[in-house]
Formats: C-alpha cells, structure tokens, sequence
C-alpha cells in the first residue's frame, strides 16, 4: 500500500533518534540512572529521551555523548534533532508573512534538484498551471487559511518558477490523478486554460504526464496525499493542515515505491491527452 503521510511520521523520526541514543549509551556500559546523575538530569530524563518523548536540545546531545565516550558524534546527531524539527510543519507557520515568502522559499531546492516526480490528487502541480489557475488557487488558500493577501506577487513567484521547465538538466515526472482534470477551479474558461496548457506542457522534452483514470483497478497504486520527490533527497508531502518534509532514505524508498505503482496504473501520450479533451469537452 502506498504510504499514507502524517505527523506520525515525525513520532517515528524522533523514536528512531531516541534508540540512537540508547544504542550510544549501551555500549558505552552505562545505565539511564547513571548517566541522568552525571549530567545533572532528573532521572526519568533519559527514558524520556530514548522513547521519543522529550526531544533532547543541541545540549543535552553533548552532554549525552561526552559522557558516552563519544563527542565527535555530537555534530551528526544535533543535526539529525533538527532536520526532526523541520518535518513536520504548519501552513500558518510557512504561511504568515505572506504567500510570496512560501512560494520564493523553494527555490534553493529546485536549483539543486534534477529529478523531480510529482503525484497530484488534489489540484494541477503549480509547475504546469496558467497564471489564472494560480491566482484562483492561492485566493481560495487566503480565504480558507487568513493568511496575508500577497496572491499577486505570489502568482509572480510561480511562473518565474516554471522556467525550471525549459532550462534543460531537470525533468519532471508528473501523475495526476483524473478528478483533478473534471474539478473545475475559477470557473469554467478558467479551467479550460488549464486544461488546454496542461497538453501543451506535457509536450514539453522536460515533462513526462500521466494521468490516472477514474475507474481504474488501484492495485497496489492507492491514492495518497499529493507529493513530490526531489530526486532522493527529500520528499515534500502536502496535508491539509501542514507541510511534512521527508528525508529519511527508508520513507523516501516508499514513496519511490509508490510513485512506481501509481504510474503503473496511468496512461501516458495519446490516452493521457484524451482524457484531458475529455475534460475540456465536459466543460461545455
């Protein structure tokens, strides 16, 4: 089964950092009580720790190694803590100076990026839509969310971005799933705009589109929250509340693997295109 993203996953991230820990302190032949009393801890502190219950600070981290024996791991495990810290993110947190901020703090990351797969459920990918497509999107995301009405310069943002399209060096996957083609957003010459860009895009060198048609046998490729893989490096998963960042090779394993299986179920080329027409032809 395709994975099914939430903040457990951050629990999980902070378990795994927490039996780290343990496996540090055990082989260093050193009980939790002892090591809490030549730290200065209460000594329930470290049962906390090693459970994923209480995230230990950039201190404790040193503390807990230098006792252990070894210091020169302190750096990777203080920025293991932190990569934690940043997975698992509220919208209004990413969201509250403004939709531009959002839109122009991705930008380091497509630069370095070359692969990209994309899997969409919800909305067109912000890569292939039009500029009222856009514009439509982000004023319902200032309606829903009262976050700052910046959409205009937001939008701006947006396209520039899409110049990643025809630089060459970076190519892009991209899986839609078909509802996303029949849910009319900003009305309906809006959506045929879109729909009618989404042809011409998929035409692009760059560009690979699938799309998955309603009705289609799941198997194994179940419809999850929408995502998108930068190259193996990160997974970046979009939930309704917040925003998770994946980093950790095991999940990011899964999401390839769930990519491959929801791209087993789509069609491509002529049948994609189709059903896209298909779609603009619905709209009357």
């Amino acid at each position: 089964m395709s994975p099914t993203p939430s903040s457990s996953s951050v629990q999980q991230a902070k378990h795994a950092l927490g039996q780290r820990l343990r496996e540090i302190r055990k082989d260093a032949g050193i009980t939790a009580r002892a090591l809490a009393a030549l730290a200065g801890w209460h000594e329930s502190k470290c049962s906390r720790i090693e459970h994923g219950r209480t995230p230990p600070s950039d201190a404790d981290i040193r503390v807990w190694t230098l006792h252990c024996g070894v210091p020169e791991q302190a750096p990777d495990l203080i920025a293991t803590a932190r990569g934690i810290d940043g997975m698992y993110v509220e919208w209004r947190r990413t969201e509250r100076s403004g939709l531009r901020r959002a839109q122009e703090a991705v930008r380091p990351l497509f630069e370095r990026t070359r692969r990209f797969r994309v899997y969409q459920s919800w909305v067109v990918p912000g890569l292939l839509q039009t500029e009222a497509y856009t514009t439509a999107v982000l004023n319902t995301i200032v309606s829903l969310r009262d976050v700052p009405d910046d959409v205009a310069a937001a939008v701006a943002v947006r396209m520039e971005r899409q110049r990643f399209l025809h630089t060459g060096g970076h190519t892009f996957a991209v899986l839609v799933e078909e509802w996303v083609l029949r849910t009319v957003i900003g009305g309906p010459e809006v959506m045929a705009g879109q729909l009618g860009h989404l042809i011409v895009a998929a035409s692009l060198p760059s560009v690979s589109l699938g799309v998955i048609p309603l009705g289609a046998s799941r198997g194994a490729g179940w419809p999850v929250e929408s995502f998108t893989m930068y190259d193996e490096a990160q997974v970046n998963v979009e939930l309704v509340s917040a925003h998770l960042t994946v980093t950790q090779p095991r999940e990011i394993e899964e999401y390839g693997r769930a990519f491959a299986e929801l791209s087993a179920i789509a069609v491509h080329g002529a049948a994609a295109r189709k059903l896209i027409t298909s779609a603009i032809d619905a709209l009357g």
